[in-house]
């Protein structure tokens, strides 16, 4: 890793932890009132915060604005131990194209909560990021590697689950569970490569 991402990823972590720090801290004063019971607000700040940290964590060619040269995406590529799927060119695109897809699903999906919409954002968690039959083919025939076909039905099963969880109109466990599905994009992107 490189030191770039190191103190990017530190101050993520202490972004994030400040963050959720503020929102969950013990109500002493009335100006401090102004949290206390309002999810929309907690919501808007802690999605805020998430949104930076995800674009800060881009990598450090982006980050200067100067596109890598030949020899730099090679030693880049050289120093990528991630797994590759090893994939055609034309499932890379649509590959890209899904997880395009899901990332709208999620912003989607995180507009209607901070709208308390959370019938609308089930029906999302569960049609564009749930296990459906097309999901589950497209899942079964991406790659022959069996740990990123179990990781990715494992994904589409927690968004259900996600879904499900929304629809009780609980916004706490509703985040818990979007948390839990994020966190398979996590380790699935940290594991594996085109």
């Amino acid at each position: 890793m490189c030191p770039g991402h190191a103190s990017a990823g530190m101050a993520n972590v202490v972004s994030l932890q400040l963050t959720w720090d503020f929102i969950t801290a013990e109500r002493r004063s009335p100006h401090q009132t102004f949290w206390k019971g309002n999810n929309m607000k907690k919501t808007t700040v802690l999605f805020a915060t998430l949104a930076v940290a995800c674009t800060a964590a881009a990598p450090a060619s982006a980050e200067d604005g100067m596109p890598m040269d030949h020899h730099a995406m090679h030693h880049h590529l050289m120093m990528d131990e991630r797994i590759s799927l090893n994939l055609s060119p034309e499932m890379k695109q649509q590959q890209l194209q899904n997880m395009r897809s899901h990332v709208a699903a999620v912003q989607s999906i995180v507009g209607h909560l901070a709208n308390g919409e959370f019938d609308l954002a089930a029906e999302i968690a569960h049609s564009k990021l749930g296990l459906t039959e097309e999901m589950k083919m497209m899942c079964t025939h991406m790659s022959d590697n069996k740990d990123f076909t179990k990781l990715a039905l494992e994904f589409h099963q927690s968004a259900d689950q996600f879904g499900d969880t929304l629809k009780t109109g609980d916004m706490k466990k509703s985040l818990q569970a979007l948390q839990t599905t994020m966190n398979y994009c996590v380790q699935c992107h940290a594991t594996f490569r085109q």
